[in-house]
């Protein structure tokens, strides 16, 4: 029987920053490597491809705060607060620079921390999330945060209600999502998610993010999935000639869900991106 391979089986642990606890997933070994989640998700999600990259890189993903079993504070869930935390963590690894996954929020909070902070970040990789999204495409995204804060009898119930929710995410990124996403309360289990700041982090969101993207300088790969809800075509047209240096990858037949839908796609986009 071959041995396991310790990267398949990342470690979990909080880190202080000094102005913030982090939960992360840890893994591998070689520069660093940080993966950031989308608004009522966690870390978990990313370690299907956590194993596959943690023979070249310390990758670590990370609950963000609000999120997971992150520090919840009552308030600062605005883009600057997300990207602070990633310069805090940086600088209390002391591993830097680092090359950024994000999805979504994470995508958001990622370029942000890259244009404040250039000096701590290698490269971004900027999974479905641009500047110009619709404000109904906000609204609509809202009215999904919200309907989240529900109370779910059993582990079984959560699969269900979160493979209607996501009907293109495959099963077993379906069954990572319910078994790390939710925590035991009287009656049954409810999302690790702070509502109050998962309402916060969706208001957030509206901020215009042009001034973010003109401005960053480093390497910034947009990865959009085609059928993708949130980004639409247009947006990122109109992202593309505000910064045409910045390459982009269009992923057939995947939704917003980009890096869960079609894993080897954007595996290979990362790699081709840190290895150009």
């Amino acid at each position: 029987m071959a041995a396991e391979n310790p990267c398949d089986h990342p470690i979990s642990r909080r880190i202080s920053t000094g102005r913030i606890e982090l939960n992360v997933r840890e893994a591998g070994g070689g520069p660093l490597m940080l993966f950031f989640h989308g608004i009522t998700s966690n870390s978990a999600v990313f370690t299907p491809m956590m194993a596959r990259l943690s023979d070249r890189f310390t990758t670590i993903a990370v609950d963000q705060r609000g999120h997971g079993l992150s520090d919840k504070p009552e308030s600062a869930y605005e883009a600057n607060d997300y990207a602070d935390d990633i310069a805090a963590l940086i600088r209390t690894l002391d591993r830097g620079p680092a090359i950024l996954v994000g999805h979504s929020l994470g995508s958001r909070n990622s370029v942000t921390a890259a244009a404040r902070y250039p000096d701590l970040i290698r490269s971004v990789v900027a999974i479905d999330f641009t500047p110009y999204i619709e404000t109904e495409v906000f609204d609509a995204l809202e009215a999904r945060v919200n309907a989240g804060n529900q109370l779910f009898p059993d582990v079984a119930a959560v699969e269900s209600y979160l493979a209607g929710r996501y009907p293109n995410i495959p099963a077993d990124a379906i069954k990572i999502r319910a078994e790390s996403g939710y925590q035991p309360v009287v009656g049954g289990l409810r999302p690790l998610a702070s509502p109050e700041a998962m309402a916060q982090t969706a208001k957030g969101l509206r901020a215009d993010l042009t001034p973010v993207y003109r401005d960053v300088t480093r390497p910034v790969l947009i990865v959009r999935g085609a059928e993708s809800k949130l980004v639409s075509a247009a947006a990122l047209a109109r992202t593309s000639r505000l910064r045409p240096d910045l390459p982009v990858v269009v992923v057939p037949g995947a939704d917003h869900y980009v890096n869960e839908v079609s894993p080897e796609i954007t595996l290979k986009a990362i790699v081709n991106f840190i290895d150009a």
